[in-house]
């Protein structure tokens, strides 16, 4: 018997519900206050110590616009009410030779006080309305590439995802984990270029393995129903004068035996860790990204190799292997992975990915996924 997928932990759901780019910050109303206040003082003295008040008073009018840019229109309208109230004391308490300089004082006080807070109104509903945006994205963002980690019968599978743009939530690269009954069917890949067109071809080929993952009994009629996703797809994108695209990818197999199948389509080969050692599995039997099998007589076969409990595989895209240092270097991988192979899969993924942000400098130059693949003892039902 084989469970269904389940995230590993209810937390990683929740906290990609309640994802900081859903929210609109303001500053506390605290903080407002004071700062309105310090700003209200030192001008104030400044007036008294110069004999300008006029003159500096001027500049609170402007107060409300700051406002505006930061704060709520509640909090706005505070600011321009504080403003006005002090602008207009003096026109009341000591009128003098300069009553005229003081009313048109006021009247700009009241009147940039009332454009500020309709320009905090304006401002919050834009803010909505890309909050708004960006909850879809998010949502759609966790129909396409699930929230990690991910558990089966047969792995526990984490890692990272993060778009070379950050606003677009979802890139080139892609990944999924399903179990069957066949056991774990694991997905890593890269579409070609870049922007909205990658992005539907990176949908389609998530939706096709998902699909054909239940449907196909062996890896190599899933990657089968993957290429014909990528030809469909192509020929989608021709009829609309697009160009075609080829994705490089990866698909696992794991089930309850020891050993474990992999089919590598122009993708990067699995790294092995096991004991401490370091090893490249798969490396000669890659095969042409998907999109390009018709250029080749020789089909897609599978590569069989050694995955013991406790063992961890490590599958990346380019973005990891190709990140660059200030020098121009590229991410030594293989090496930077000796000496992690007992450490958990999530501190793995964390150190690795703090070491390449070291490494370059925190400067990311494509769409970055890194799994990393834990076999864990078989569980009956």
């Amino acid at each position: 018997m084989f469970r269904p997928l389940r995230a590993a932990m209810s937390s990683a759901q929740s906290s990609a519900d309640h994802d900081d780019i859903t929210a609109i910050r303001t500053p506390a109303t605290r903080d407002v206050v004071l700062a309105t206040l310090a700003t209200t003082a030192v001008v104030v003295v400044l007036g008294l110590l110069t004999g300008t008040a006029v003159l500096l008073l001027g500049l609170l009018v402007f107060l409300p616009a700051f406002a505006a840019a930061l704060c709520s229109p509640r909090q706005t309208a505070m600011v321009s009410a504080w403003v006005s109230l002090v602008v207009i004391a003096p026109v009341v308490f000591q009128p003098g030779e300069r009553i005229l300089d003081r009313v048109i004082l006021t009247v700009f006080a009241v009147g940039f006080g009332a454009l500020a807070v309709y320009g905090a109104r304006v401002r919050i509903m834009r803010e909505n309305a890309l909050v708004r945006l960006r909850s879809t994205a998010a949502a759609m963002q966790r129909q396409i590439l699930r929230p990690l980690p991910l558990l089966t019968d047969d792995v526990l599978v984490d890692g990272v995802y993060e778009p070379l743009q950050q606003d677009k939530l979802v890139g080139g690269d892609i990944y999924d984990v399903v179990a069957t009954p066949w056991g774990t069917r694991v997905l890593i890949g890269d579409v070609q270029g870049k922007g909205l067109p990658a992005i539907g071809m990176a949908i389609d080929v998530v939706g096709a393995f998902r699909e054909a993952a239940h449907r196909e009994p062996t890896v190599t009629a899933l990657v089968d129903a993957l290429e014909a996703a990528v030809v469909r797809h192509n020929d989608y994108a021709g009829q609309r004068g697009e160009p075609e695209r080829f994705v490089t990818a990866l698909v696992l197999g794991v089930d309850a035996g020891t050993d474990t199948q992999v089919v590598g389509c122009g993708h990067i080969p699995p790294y092995l860790l096991h004991e401490g050692a370091v090893t490249v599995v798969g490396a000669g039997d890659e095969h042409v990204p998907l999109g390009l099998a018709n250029l080749v007589d020789e089909p897609r076969t599978v590569a069989w190799f050694p995955f013991p409990a406790g063992a961890t595989l490590l599958l990346c895209t380019d973005g990891l292997t190709e990140a660059r240092s200030p020098e121009g270097a590229f991410y030594p991988l293989e090496a930077r992975l000796d000496g992690r192979g007992d450490i958990t899969a999530g501190r793995l993924i964390s150190s690795l990915i703090d070491d390449v942000r070291d490494f370059t400098a925190g400067t990311q130059q494509d769409d970055l996924a890194v799994l990393a693949v834990r076999r864990t003892p078989r569980q009956s039902s």
